[in-house]
C-alpha cells in the first residue's frame, strides 16, 4: 500500500486500521505540510486501511505489485485468491470440507502451524526455519497448501530464496502425521519456536472416535500437555461417494 503525499491531509484516520502498525506521521521537505506515509518493508499490502474507506481524500492506493512482492497481498489480503488453491485466505479448507475429500483418515491427524498474526506478521524467511525443522520428521505437507508450493526442496525444506525476505500477515504450514507421533511433532515446533522472530500457534485435528471421543485428546492428556478445545468441528453433513472412502 502507498499513499500519496501530495493529497494526503495528515488526519490519521487511516492509523487504526493499520494491521501492521507501519502508517506514521511525516513532515514535507519545507516542514511546512505534514502527511502520513508507509513503511512499504513493513507493510503486508492487507488492504484494510483502503477498504475502510478512512481517508478522506482518497490518498491510499494499492500499486500493482511485481514477484516476489506481490506474494505478500495474496497470503494477507482475505480477498486475494491463491492461483494454486483456487481459495481465498492463508491455506486451505482443510477440515472444513473433510466429509468430501476424505483428506484426513483414521490413524492420522492433520497439524497445522499458523505463523504470524495481525501487529506481528511473519517473514518467509521464518517460515522456512520450521519447514526444515519438520522435514526431519519426514511428515507429509499438504500439496495443496500455497506455502508448500514455495518449496523448492521437500527434502530439506528451502523454500524459493526470491520470497525469503517478505513478510505477510498470517500464513499456515499444513501436514498430516501418523496419530502417534503428534507429540514428536509437536515437540519440534515448540523448539524452533524459540529461534523465529514471530508467533505461531499449533492446530490438530482428527476425525472422532465411533463413541465421539477425540483421539488427539487422549493423546495429549496421557502426555500432560496443554490443549484448548476452542475449534472448528466438521459434522458430516457431505457425503464423498468414492470407493474405499470412510463415510464416518
Amino acid at each position: 500500500m502507498q499513499i500519496n503525499a501530495s493529497t494526503c491531509v495528515g488526519c490519521g484516520r487511516c492509523i487504526p486500521y493499520c494491521t501492521m502498525g507501519c502508517i506514521h506521521y511525516k513532515k514535507s521537505m519545507k516542514k511546512t505540510k505534514v502527511h502520513c506515509y508507509i513503511d512499504e518493508e513493513e507493510c503486508v499490502d492487507c488492504g484494510i486501511c483502503y477498504r475502510s474507506k478512512a481517508c478522506p481524500t482518497d490518498s491510499l492506493y494499492q500499486p500493482v505489485h511485481q514477484w516476489p512482492r506481490s506474494i505478500r497481498g495474496t497470503f494477507s489480503n482475505p480477498l486475494a485468491e491463491h492461483k494454486e488453491t483456487r481459495v481465498p485466505g492463508r491455506g486451505t479448507e482443510e477440515m472444513k470440507t473433510c466429509d468430501i475429500t476424505d483428506r484426513y483418515k483414521r490413524g492420522f491427524a492433520g497439524i497445522a502451524a499458523e505463523m504470524g498474526r495481525p501487529g506481528v506478521g511473519a517473514r518467509l524467511s521464518d517460515v522456512e526455519k520450521v519447514f526444515m525443522a519438520l522435514v526431519a520428521l519426514d511428515v507429509e505437507f499438504e500439496s495443496c497448501n500455497p506455502l508448500t508450493g514455495l518449496l523448492m526442496d521437500k527434502k530439506s525444506g528451502r523454500m524459493n530464496p526470491e520470497v525469503l525476505n517478505e513478510k505477510v500477515l498470517s500464513c499456515i504450514i499444513e501436514m498430516i502425521v501418523p496419530i502417534d507421533r503428534i507429540i514428536e511433532v509437536i515437540d519440534v515446533l515448540e523448539k524452533v519456536a524459540e529461534e523465529v522472530d514471530t508467533v505461531f500457534s499449533i492446530d490438530l485435528t482428527a476425525r472422532v472416535n465411533e463413541d465421539l471421543s477425540v483421539p488427539t485428546a487422549k493423546i495429549m492428556d496421557l502426555n500432560k500437555r496443554w490443549y484448548s478445545f476452542n475449534g472448528k468441528t466438521n459434522i458430516g453433513l457431505g457425503k464423498l461417494k468414492v470407493k474405499g472412502a470412510d463415510l464416518t
